[in-house]
């Protein structure tokens, strides 16, 4: 009787490994950057403020611009060199390497005056708002 019931445990242990390892993130490669790059926009009257967690990435491997009233934020993490053992054996990853990108909608900013930290893992962008004075300048009256 023990040793059926010491089978049976045997039995329900190896469904739950398999519930789990069936619940395992199979598609976690495939999620979106927006998962990687959570970013909070904030707007006073002079200026759109961006923050970006990229916890990881050396400064020299994120590139900002600013086009057409759009900012782009890219970043490239190579792979990582201690993520096993001696052998290479890895159980678990989730950490994040290749290039990840993402755009924000900000128009009329002041170009020359962008401004952008990186400390602690957060990316910090200052996007100065045009004056009107500086608007004016594209304007043509009608005559």
């Amino acid at each position: 009787m023990a040793n059926e019931l010491q089978n049976r445990n045997n039995l329900f242990d190896s469904l739950m490994n398999m519930r789990n390892w069936m619940n395992d993130d199979f598609f976690s490669n495939l999620t979106p950057v927006a998962d990687h790059m959570k970013t909070d926009v904030t707007e006073d009257d002079k200026n759109y403020t961006v923050k970006i967690d990229m916890p990881g990435f050396d400064k020299k491997d994120i590139h900002i611009n600013y086009a057409n009233n759009i900012l782009t934020v890219t970043g490239h993490r190579d792979t990582f060199d201690d993520d096993g053992d001696k052998d290479g054996n890895v159980l678990h990853s989730e950490r994040r390497y290749g290039q990840m990108s993402r755009q924000y909608r900000l128009p009329d900013v002041n170009k020359k005056d962008i401004k952008a930290q990186y400390n602690n893992g957060v990316l910090t962008i200052t996007l100065p708002k045009m004056d009107e004075a500086d608007d004016d300048e594209n304007r043509i009256d009608i005559e």
